[in-house]
């Protein structure tokens, strides 16, 4: 259900996202060979209402996690009444007693906070933030006004507008996404009727609209009461004093009725079921097949995790090579064993190439089990497997709140947050027999749900008796009638006794100590420069080199060509094949890739430091000994083709390329897809590889970055091969002219016929960061739409009147201009609506920004550097940051100088400077027929229809 939105929604509370990073660290929880007895360290104590509370103490920065986890989830949801456990992951942020309404937005924004988040599952539904750990008590308080002081702050109002946002979720996810409908189809179909797992987490739209106040009220006092919890608190914290605001504010908070857990109940599937449905949004066709699995912690997850890998993850998995090396049939194939409190699923998913039939497919992947049956696999490839199990554990315990959830976890679903130990084992304890055993028990002639989703029009490529399947279309109005609402005024509630007053939020704690890390640099001879953060807290290492290069570079006529040269440099090395040089990362439990963009081709890895010089000879090789090999480059050719046609029928995709259009104009290097388009990749040759190669894979326009437990000696030690082997040369100039900003509006529209959602971008072409306003202009957009929950944007078309799941602005320039974009998807119904009200934000924001306005912007982003670098990604962007512009490492305390300057008079300038409607594009991608005419009432002139 978890959407993707555009880069500047960071804060939306995207519940999918949260869970698969739960799934992840939960199924990467392996230990090394060698530390059999790795665990996180924990405290665990329960109150007397049943509340369990877990510390782990991680000092490595001054920050702290908060996590409150509920056993509750849509599988604890009654037929008719579903999505209920997402609804309350929305509306538990609303309002509590003692908060008020938004207050926990509000505070969040003032004490440097992460940005208060939740996400619901199946089987939990969690509640999260990352806070400096001075505001702890105060998250402590805010955490149990959730618990025990929340429900009567509930009324109908409140409950029909953040309907309207669940539903406009709903839409961006699902409805108006490809293949959104897949998930709803499978469950329906796999599980009875009446299993709590045959509907989705998110619900339907019709039994969300039906749900009443006391349905509400009634799941809340069922579910959500202390001993169905789990507190975490994660970070650097005296315990002692945590648990005495842990007892003073959660322990008077009373327990609910007992809660009987409920019993594992796995699929009754007993036959093959086959459907298809034609999808509005896609442009390939993609087969998946969905068999009963396990559920969690069940002896056999563990075998079934790597038997999915070892089908068909890399060049030598038999699903691999047959469906994309031999057949062609699409340009990869995923398999995985998801595992949920009840039950779990197997699941291959092929998304083909365009026009082709999936029983081509179907009969691939019987081709790749009949190879595995005949020819099993290696120790090699077990130990392979587990190798990049090994670092992806240690990648999952980078930050406090990855350690937090993993505590949680295992706490509600194994009962003990030492668990870890146990799940460990018996992920390394698998071998080649229990992987061809759990094949032959749940996969090889069993049943299964075949699903085929087809673009409009092509049902011949559907698998072979399939039946269509039954999928909700919303119909598209011109106008949203029966839809529009107000939030009543405050009204007045009982409040819920207490034996203190706990209206008072908690005072500040000691102020944290901003740790900003050193950084080293060095120079090879060959011209290269390098930037490290050296940080010994995991056995990890990250680097990258970064060549200034990628589309700026090309022939406008062969756009694509450094996507291609990136997607040919990890297939295989002159001296390896494509095969041994993925099977040589493997091994390391490593990742290695490269990928471009418009302005550079970066090679990217993330290895454990024992092996990081081995990983780092493994890069070299890829970037001075290409293969060149033309059957990989039709294969990579082929593969990038299927990604632009996918990116043909994501409204998302589609916007960000018309609007990049829009404001560089036609002819400009930047409004090109960097990726190209099928015609300019079909025309792209080997030769122009090598010639692009040659021109600008060069060390004198390359940084290489690296964080993590290896030092600057070690580094610049393990580079002096590199150093001889890679000679400098002369680089042809790259530089391109930036059109001026524009001097009136203008509205232009792209027609996805039936859109339930009108995806918007809205803005103008702005300035790069090295500009002296750029900093003070980002300070500025923090109370627009940069500030997530507290902003004016997400307040009034979120909050305020229910139009969208999330909006959010920001500027994006590098060291050349960059957009300034407000990016949101709204209901189709109220596109006009939508547009009119952020205009008016924008009108009005100059005047209206206040000196509260500017203190809680100053507070959140000078208390939000004690969490600014935490991980190793963040770290590695630091310095890409001053290797792109040309900095020194203070360049972070001289924003924070900025900041702390800030005016009122300066905030009022900048905003009538960059923040001006009258000078902006507004592009929307919707559905033409009913949202296209009332566009003119904007006052923007006529809209130009864009196709």
């Amino acid at each position: 259900m978890i959407p993707h939105t555009a880069i500047f929604m960071n804060f939306l509370r995207l519940s999918a996202f949260f869970v698969l990073l739960s799934a992840l660290i939960l199924q990467s929880s392996c230990t090394p060979p060698g530390q059999k007895d790795f665990s996180v360290d924990y405290e665990k104590f329960v109150l007397d209402n049943g509340l369990e509370v877990i510390f782990h103490k991680d000092d490595s920065d001054p920050v702290t996690a908060v996590a409150l986890t509920f056993h509750v989830g849509s599988a604890r949801e009654l037929p008719g009444r579903t999505g209920f456990a997402h609804l309350f992951e929305h509306l538990l942020f609303l309002e509590s007693e003692n908060l008020g309404r938004g207050g926990l937005d509000q505070m969040s924004s003032r004490i440097g906070g992460s940005g208060a988040n939740g996400s619901t599952s199946r089987d939990r539904t969690n509640y999260f933030q990352t806070v400096p750990n001075d505001a702890l008590e105060k998250m402590i308080w805010a955490e149990a006004d959730k618990l025990g002081f929340f429900i009567n702050t509930v009324n109908e109002m409140v409950l029909e507008k953040e309907k309207q946002v669940v539903k406009n979720e709903k839409r961006q996810g699902v409805d108006n996404a490809p293949y959104g409908h897949t998930g709803y189809v499978i469950g329906k179909n796999l599980y009875p009727e009446d299993h709590p797992y045959s509907w989705q987490v998110i619900g339907s739209l019709d039994d969300l609209q039906a749900a009443t106040l006391d349905d509400v009220i009634n799941f809340y006092n069922t579910w959500y009461v202390p001993n169905n919890a789990t507190l975490v608190i994660a970070g650097d914290f005296d315990s002692d004093q945590a648990r005495e605001w842990v007892h003073k504010y959660f322990d008077e908070i009373p327990a609910g009725e007992e809660i009987e857990p409920l019993a594992t109940r796995g699929s009754d599937l007993s036959e093959i079921k086959k459907l298809y449905h034609e999808d509005n949004y896609a442009r390939l066709p993609e087969l998946r097949l969905t068999w009963p699995g396990v559920e969690l912690y069940h002896d056999d997850a563990y075998a079934l995790d790597i038997l999915a890998q070892l089908l068909s993850d890399g060049k030598t998995a038999p699903l691999y090579e047959v469906i994309v090396e031999e057949e062609e049939l699409s340009s990869g194939v995923s398999m995985f064993s998801g595992n949920s409190e009840l039950a779990g699923e197997i699941t291959l998913r092929v998304r083909a190439f365009a026009e082709t039939d999936l029983n081509d497919v179907y009969a691939a992947i019987e081709k790749g089990f009949a190879r595995y049956e005949e020819n099993g696999f290696t120790e090699n490839d077990l130990v392979r497997v587990k190798a990049g199990i090994e670092t992806g554990f240690y990648n999952g315990l980078q930050s406090v709140l990855g350690k937090a959830f993993q505590l949680a976890q295992y706490n509600i679903f194994a009962g003990d947050p030492g668990y870890i130990n146990e799940d460990i084992r018996k992920t390394l304890d698998v071998t080649l027999a229990d992987v061809r055993r759990v094949y032959e028990t749940y996969v090889k002639d069993q049943p299964f749900v075949a699903t085929s989703f087809v673009p409009l029009g092509e049902t011949e490529l559907v698998l072979a008796g399939s039946s269509e399947a039954e999928v909700a279309i919303e119909e598209i109005v011109a106008q949203g009638e029966g839809e529009a609402f107000e939030l009543p005024e405050d009204t007045p509630y009982e409040r819920t006794p207490s034996s203190f007053d706990r209206s008072v939020e908690p005072p500040y704690g000691a102020s944290p100590e901003i740790r900003v890390p050193e950084v080293w640099t060095a120079e090879s001879t060959n011209g290269m420069k390098i930037y490290g953060i050296e940080n010994d807290e995991l056995p990890l290492v990250r680097f990258n080199l970064r060549i200034e290069s990628g589309m700026i570079a090309e022939d406008p006529e062969k756009i694509g060509v450094s996507n291609l040269l990136a997607e040919m440099l990890t297939r295989g090395t002159a001296n390896r094949t494509p095969a041994e040089l993925e099977q040589a990362i493997d091994l390391l439990g490593a990742s290695i890739n490269v990928s471009s963009g418009r302005q550079d081709i970066t090679l990217s890895a993330n290895t454990l430091t024992k092996n990081y010089e081995e990983t780092l000879k493994l890069a070299q090789e890829i970037l001075l000994e290409p293969r060149w090999d033309e059957r990989e480059f039709e294969l990579a050719r082929q593969s990038v083709i299927s990604r632009i046609a996918q990116q043909q029928s994501s409204p998302n995709s589609i916007a960000t390329n018309e609007f990049n259009k829009v404001i560089y104009g036609e002819d400009h290097i930047f409004s090109r897809n960097p990726i190209g388009t099928v015609e300019s990749v079909e025309a792209i040759t080997m030769d122009d590889l090598k010639a692009y190669y040659e021109a600008y894979v060069s060390p004198t326009i390359t940084s290489m970055h690296v964080a993590g437990s290896a030092g600057r000696d070690e580094v610049v030690s393990s580079l002096d091969e590199l150093n001889e082997l890679w000679q400098p040369k002369e680089i042809p100039n790259t530089s391109v002219i930036f059109p001026e900003g524009r001097e009136e509006a203008a509205v232009f529209f792209y027609d996805v016929p039936n859109a339930s959602q009108s995806v918007l971008r809205i803005g103008y072409l702005s300035m790069p960061e090295t500009d002296e306003d750029y900093y003070p202009a980002v300070v500025m957009n923090y109370k627009l739409g940069g500030g997530g929950f507290a902003s004016r944007l997400t307040q009034e078309l979120r909050e305020g009147k229910g139009f969208t799941y999330g909006i959010g602005s920001g500027f994006s320039g590098t060291n050349v201009p960059g957009p300034f974009i407000i990016s949101s998807g709204v209901r189709s119904n109220v596109t006009l609506e939508s547009l009119q009200s952020i205009k008016t934000i924008l009108e009005d924001y100059p005047e209206t920004f206040t000196q509260e306005d500017l203190e809680n912007t100053k507070s959140f982003l000078l208390k939000s550097n004690a969490r600014a670098f935490e991980t190793l990604g963040a770290k590695l962007n630091i310095l890409e940051t001053m290797s792109m512009n040309g900095w020194e490492a203070d360049y972070i305390t001289q924003r924070q100088q900025i900041v702390r300057d800030m005016t009122l008079d300066e905030i009022t300038r900048l905003a009538r400077t960059y923040a001006n409607p009258g000078k902006m594009v507004y592009v929307i991608v919707g559905d033409a027929r009913t949202q296209l005419p009332r566009l003119r009432q904007l006052g923007y002139g006529e809209p130009i229809l864009l196709n």
